[in-house]
């Protein structure tokens, strides 16, 4: 049953109030009209429960702008949100169509700095999150008493004598529901074993993120990327006001699984009346990079599972022994899951 304003509904009960479901949940295809994201297929998503989110057909179906009871969740960045007709591929030229939001996927071959890996150049973040969905489709349905919103499709990044990488992606949820489930299948479609690395370039910004909130991450070592990240152990769980001139700082942690196999990142902000976990298989995810950057305009908290500890690109991973790969034919699978929770004490 929906749980909404209080109780719990029945199909048959909620069905008498309106004249369709739409008037308190749905999905709606959208397409942009303007700017840099003209022609990109969208979709709106909300739940009844206050939880609402935009879907990006043509940015490997990536989650951007998400809001609970009108309070922004995610960070934005300053280019909104871009057709991948405007991609760059070369260096840092991925961060000229990050729109931020929920969700950025990197991957699928490469992910963190630009590398140069067995005579191939690769971009900050690799290719999948600039590339289209095909076979979209969209449903809404009822199951009993469970109304359930869906979107799917499968995102191909490939070339001729090379990889041939296909990620066949749905995201979900349900009338009254204050989460959103994501599962992924990565498949090598090829011939030939294939690197593969994936990265969820989770976005969190103000004001869930600021000065009153906190990061809890479920047991496990927090390391400092580099020097820039070492003064601010002591405080990677905190947020300072926005710093002129700050300088991003990354940390890897271990999370320890529980006993689901999940790990959790928590954020608890007692200026708001909720806060948010993520959620993720840690057997398939065993990395997480926190991305804490307290920059004017650049206020964000990135919170990464990964399939690799190379954040520092494809070559670095190899060297590191950590380049995980896919058979011909192998698939591998992903879950997270995205929740609006009451603030623990």
């Amino acid at each position: 049953m929906a749980n909404l304003w209080g109780r719990n509904w029945t199909r048959t009960e909620l069905l008498q109030y309106v004249g369709h479901i739409e008037q308190i949940a749905g999905i709606s295809a959208l397409e942009l009209s303007d700017g840099m994201g003209r022609g990109s297929r969208v979709f709106q998503v909300s739940t009844g429960s206050g939880l609402t989110f935009r879907v990006l057909a043509d940015r490997a179906l990536d989650i951007s702008a998400c809001h609970f009871r009108g309070v922004p969740l995610a960070w934005a960045s300053s280019t909104g949100e871009v057709h991948p007709a405007y991609y760059e591929a070369e260096g840092l030229g991925w961060l000229r169509s990050f729109q931020g939001g929920l969700l950025a996927t990197c991957g699928l071959d490469q992910f963190g700095a630009p590398a140069a890996d067995g005579g191939e150049a690769f971009g900050l973040h690799g290719r999948v999150s600039n590339l289209p969905a095909s076979q979209v489709n969209y449903q809404t349905y009822w199951a009993g008493d469970e109304y359930h919103l869906e979107i799917s499709g499968q995102v191909r990044q490939t070339r001729l004598f090379g990889e041939n990488l296909v990620l066949h992606r749905k995201i979900s949820t349900r009338l009254g529901a204050n989460t959103i489930w994501l599962e992924d299948t990565v498949t090598n479609e090829g011939f030939n074993r294939q690197p593969h690395m994936i990265l969820y370039h989770c976005n969190l910004g103000f004001p869930l993120i600021g000065p009153a909130a906190t990061l809890h991450v479920a047991g496990g070592a927090v390391v400092p990327r580099d020097a820039d990240a070492e003064p601010g152990l002591g405080e990677w769980h905190r947020f300072q006001p926005p710093t002129p001139g700050y300088r991003e700082q990354v940390f890897r942690h271990a999370p320890v699984a529980n006993e689901q196999g999940e790990a959790v990142a928590r954020i608890d902000n007692p200026e708001l009346d909720f806060g948010f976990r993520l959620r993720y298989s840690a057997k398939t995810l065993p990395h997480l990079f926190q991305w804490k950057q307290m920059g004017q305009g650049a206020y964000v908290l990135g919170l990464e599972p990964a399939n690799s500890s190379g954040i520092a690109g494809r070559a670095a991973a190899r060297q590191r022994n950590d380049l995980p790969h896919l058979e011909p034919g192998e698939s591998r699978t992903y879950q997270l899951q995205f929740e609006i929770n009451p603030v623990e004490e």
